[in-house]
């Protein structure tokens, strides 16, 4: 019986050293990564925005979400939010002022306030 065992252990070991090892394939899998983001997303992550700004909860100054709400997706409220970015402000949102941010270009700020203005859901 031992003998048995030992020949029938002896023969499956044999055969598995003969077969293809699929082992030593590496598999990679493959999946479709997507990143949505823009420039104003982008730009905001950069700045000192976060420091006041959540997303979708207020911190010092107004959420995202919250401001998406206030305003229209249009032309004027971009320019008008644009412009608050650039130059600060208060008194829409509380009495806590928000500083200026002279050195940002106007095409930046309005890539800021049309993200943040299509946050609306």
């Amino acid at each position: 019986m031992k003998r048995n065992f030992l020949l029938l252990g002896l023969a499956v070991l044999t055969l598995t050293s003969f077969s293809k090892n699929e082992g030593d394939k590496k598999y990679i899998k493959k999946t479709a990564i997507v990143v949505q983001s823009n420039d104003g997303e982008r730009l905001i992550a950069k700045s000192d925005c976060v420091g006041c700004h959540k997303l979708d909860k207020k911190l010092i100054g107004p959420a995202y979400t919250e401001i998406a709400k206030k305003y229209t997706n249009n032309d004027k409220n971009i320019n008008y939010l644009a412009t608050k970015i650039i130059k600060g402000g208060s008194g829409v949102w509380g009495t806590m002022p928000m500083s200026a941010h002279s050195s940002l270009k106007k095409e930046d700020a309005k890539s800021m306030a049309q993200y943040i203005l299509g946050l609306k859901k």
